[in-house]
């Protein structure tokens, strides 16, 4: 892959489920290696959708691609199963939190460097790094997934999808039903490991504020359809964000 290649591409996607439901005509956005994108919209615009097209997701959910191209460095994603693609290095780490309740916090977060066959060394190594990003799930370790809060289970599964090493994390609504100061605290250690590391990370958010204040760049969809795109710094100041959000017209929310 050159520089100039995005790290991940989606062309003018559509996508239909059970071959009748249009969720999506027309989806492009690119990410770039060593970048935060933000994926935005309001709820139902077709973010969730988009990065379910992204991890070739939508077959179990009677969904397909039926027009354009997306692309995982320069390999067409419709070509891989999601294992596939997680060991290639896109991990994503879906909406609602979905840890395993009966296993502990420790148990959750090795389950996800199972696919690549780690080696018990880089495992250690691995959930040494991912406690000093989230030091509150070291006093959890032992404790059952499922006995934690809610803010500690999307630090979980942030945790798991770190164990599987990805190149590009996929986050869908990582604020969704948190504390305001949670969520600062995750946005905060998801920029620091793309500072440091160089972590590409794509994330949907219906939570412009938060997510536009992280991100290098953002895509806003509104049903279905791309509707604007640029630096994240320029967005924010854009009045008819608001608009795509939350329904109200330019002039109200000015």
């Amino acid at each position: 892959m050159s520089d100039s290649t995005p790290l991940l591409s989606i062309d003018s996607v559509e996508v239909t489920y059970q071959n009748a439901i249009v969720a999506l005509h027309d989806v492009s956005l690119s990410v770039r290696a060593g970048e935060i994108h933000a994926l935005l919209g309001a709820n139902g615009a077709g973010k969730s959708t988009t990065l379910k097209a992204v991890s070739n997701l939508l077959p179990a959910q009677r969904g397909q691609v039926t027009a354009g191209r997306i692309h995982f460095e320069g390999r067409d994603v419709s070509g891989l199963n999601p294992s596939q693609l997680v060991r290639q290095g896109l991990v994503q780490v879906l909406e609602g939190r979905h840890c395993f309740p009966s296993l502990s916090i420790e148990e959750n977060l090795i389950t996800g460097a199972l696919g690549r066959g780690a080696r018990s060394s880089e495992i250690a190594a691995d959930l040494a790094r991912v406690y000093a990003i989230f030091p509150k799930l070291k006093a959890l370790r032992r404790s059952p997934a499922g006995l934690t809060s809610g803010g500690e289970q999307q630090m979980a599964v942030i945790g798991r999808a770190l164990l599987a090493r990805p190149r590009l994390l996929v986050l869908d609504e990582p604020s969704m039903g948190l504390a305001p100061l949670v969520v600062q605290d995750i946005f905060h250690q998801l920029r620091r490991l793309n500072q440091t590391e160089g972590l590409s990370i794509l994330v949907a958010e219906q939570n412009s504020a938060v997510a536009l204040q992280y991100a290098d760049r953002a895509t806003v969809l509104d049903a279905g359809s791309t509707v604007l795109s640029g630096l994240a710094s320029d967005l924010r100041q854009r009045q008819d964000i608001q608009h795509f959000y939350f329904g109200q017209s330019v002039a109200e929310a000015a």
